[in-house]
């Protein structure tokens, strides 16, 4: 198991101690460009499941994304929101997506979110 870059994992820390949500980074994960705004887990969560709670085919999975998130620790995992994954010059989905991304599983990354274009 590779050891998480600290300097990511004290950003996570921030954002997960202030409750901001307007960090944005940009990460390389399984081969993925991911790009968006860093949320506190707890927010991603409640995002999450107003989503799947509105959803007549997924409300039933709401209530997994209602149990609170561990709070011992450094934080484990990047919580995406208003995100993309960047591939050529497109970005999915194009409103944005919620994403969850092991801290040490990101091989690379950048402060700030890409904008891309057909131009």
């Amino acid at each position: 198991m590779p050891k998480p870059d600290e300097l990511i994992v004290r950003i996570a820390a921030r954002v997960e101690s202030g409750q901001n949500s307007r960090m944005s980074l940009t990460v390389v994960t399984g081969g993925a460009v991911i790009t968006g705004r860093l949320a506190p887990e707890a927010m991603w969560r409640r995002r999450v499941s107003e989503v799947l709670g509105d959803s007549a085919e997924l409300g039933e999975f709401a209530d997994v994304f209602d149990a609170p998130a561990k709070k011992e620790g450094p934080p484990t995992h990047l919580h995406f929101h208003v995100a993309r994954i960047l591939q050529g010059t497109v970005g999915i989905p194009e409103t944005g997506g919620m994403y969850r991304v092991a801290i040490e599983d990101v091989s690379a990354w950048t402060m700030g979110d890409f904008s891309y274009s057909d131009q």
